[in-house]
């Protein structure tokens, strides 16, 4: 009877890939190990972008430390750096990550959302403050917000680095940059069209690449869109027609070579989610497309323009808030198959962020689990481990396949800004977000104390991180004393020369670095862009 019933089901990867019972030699008949696998820090990069992987390179711990007050997360990151993560991750809460003050109705009428996910980052004193005492040198940093931000960002990380003696080519970390979370999985009010934003990132990928080497400029996000319910090959072909874009927009300027700054975006945020074995899959398909890309239609040449370099967060979304000390058990397998995927840099989630911002018990609980994945139980000393497995390999197979093929759809509808502005690009979220639903609903995805083995009584307390109330009362009151300390003269200036840049088609970037070092606000910056250029109708705006 039982056997019966195991041929009556059947089984398939989250992204609905069809699995049978044992894999074998005949379902990798067709992989040719040279042109398909290589060896780790070869072109397709399969099997890992360094020689060594974690021998030599491990993957670096860089957690997300955003919440409260600047100084709740000045705190949270010094609190991280001592406990051993040695990379930041800077970013700002979600409503001034949309370019407004503190003051602007938009905000003030939201207040209690104010350092909600990050603090309210408004200008380069709330950067002093974040940073002081950090050897910008010597720390990683993720500088992260949307395309339209990302200028006064990096102005502000690189006017910091040399108020302090410190020249830009001395500092690493990456930029966010990416027009997948602010345009789809976390889409603003009054954004500009995604056009507009293309040219401020063209913008900064000039800039930097002649003078931030260490700075990764652009990070292709899969991760937001992926928890928003799209699937591990939607993931891949979503972040590839995003980055095509990007390449033939600085490639159409005709300043620059692919290999001049590919090497400069070629790296990208993705989810680590449940399906252990095809997350595993998902990250060496990313790789191998990557490679393939700027071989095949970009016609790259250095191997390091081909070398994609993958930072994972784990699933945020599949975390619970019922029975949530499970959540410990969720992050730690997920960190597993990223670290077997081969990945450069990982931040793992905590445990009680479904139920309130993390803390610091939990934090240092998330830093524990990279840890002893990475000194303790082994994995770290071959590349590639699963590399061969006739399961690994048929999977990373039928993966890129599915991926190739939304790609492909994609593309036919006339690359990622015509599909996002159509709505279609809207729209398969949208019903991708349904889906899931409808299967957890149903208890086809199961999901351990919620929908399968759930108790009358919660047997985990945990209570919830209080970040503080008036978060925007205190920053309200630094952001006046802001403005009367400043020169008010040289703000003026510095937001007529960004203004003559923007119009005038000259690089932004070094007008944001100005402005930033004259204390110009976040919410002014995102003022002028509103008066310049177009703003972003229909279907995008009104999901906020």
């Amino acid at each position: 009877m039982e056997k019966d019933k195991a041929k009556e089901q059947s089984f398939f990867t989250a992204s609905g890939i069809p699995l049978k019972g044992i894999y074998t030699q005949e379902d990798i008949a067709d992989l040719n190990p040279e042109r398909d696998l290589g060896t780790a820090g070869t072109p397709p990069f399969t099997r890992g972008v360094y020689p060594g992987m974690y021998r030599t390179m491990p993957w670096r711990i860089r957690q997300l430390t955003a919440y409260g007050s600047v100084e709740d997360q000045r705190d949270r990151i010094r609190y991280a750096l001592k406990h051993g993560d040695p990379a930041i991750t800077m970013t700002g809460d979600f409503a001034t990550s949309a370019l407004y003050d503190l003051d602007d109705p938009a905000i003030a009428s939201r207040k209690s959302d104010v350092g909600l996910v990050g603090a309210p980052i408004l200008s380069l004193r709330d950067w002093e403050v974040i940073l002081e005492g950090i050897p910008l040198d010597k720390v990683y940093i993720g500088a992260l917000g949307p395309p339209q931000g990302q200028p006064i960002y990096f102005g502000c990380y690189f006017a910091l680095a040399q108020n302090n003696g410190i020249s830009l080519d001395r500092i690493a970390g990456t930029g966010f940059q990416d027009m997948c979370t602010c345009y789809l999985a976390a889409p603003f009010p009054e954004q500009i069209v995604p056009s507009k934003a293309l040219r401020l990132i063209g913008d900064t990928i000039e800039y930097c690449v002649k003078n931030t080497p260490h700075v990764t400029t652009g990070s292709f996000s899969g991760y937001n869109i992926r928890e928003c319910g799209i699937s591990a090959y939607q993931e891949i072909a979503v972040m590839l027609a995003c980055a095509t874009t990007y390449i033939d927009e600085v490639l159409s300027r005709g300043r620059l070579k692919v290999d001049d700054f590919a090497y400069s975006i070629a790296g990208g945020h993705m989810s680590c989610d449940r399906d252990f074995f095809e997350e595993i899959a998902k990250f060496r398909v990313m790789r191998r497309m990557w490679a393939r890309l700027l071989r095949d239609r970009y016609k790259a040449q250095d191997p390091k323009s081909m070398r994609f370099r993958i930072h994972v967060q784990t699933s945020g979304a599949s975390l619970t808030l019922h029975q949530p000390m499970n959540n410990v058990v969720r992050v730690a397998y997920q960190v597993l198959a990223a670290a077997l995927g081969g990945v450069q840099s990982m931040n793992s989630d905590c445990y009680d962020e479904a139920i309130s911002v993390p803390s610091e018990e939990a934090a240092l609980l998330a830093i524990r689990t990279q840890q002893v994945a990475q000194h303790e139980i082994g994995i770290t000393s071959v590349a590639d481990p699963l590399g061969g497995s006739y399961y690994i390999e048929k999977l990373t197979n039928d993966l890129e396949e599915k991926a190739l093929d939304y790609l492909k759809q994609i593309e036919d509808r006339g690359g990622f800004l015509a599909a996002l502005e159509s709505g279609w690009l809207p729209m398969e979220f949208t019903k991708a977000m349904l889906e899931e639903e409808k299967k957890a609903k149903a208890g086809q995805k199961k999901i351990v104390g919620v929908n399968c083995f759930q108790m009358d009584v919660e047997p985990f307390k945990i209570k919830a991180f209080n970040t503080g109330s008036g978060v925007w009362e205190k920053e309200m009151a630094r952001l006046e004393a802001l403005r009367k300390e400043r020169d008010s003269r040289k703000v003026a200036q510095a937001l007529g020369e960004l203004r003559r840049a923007a119009e005038t088609g000259q690089n932004i970037m070094e007008p944001s670095i100005e402005a930033a070092r004259s204390y110009v606000t976040l919410g002014e910056v995102g003022r002028l862009w509103r008066e310049i250029f177009p703003i972003m109708k229909e279907p995008i705006a009104s999901l906020w």
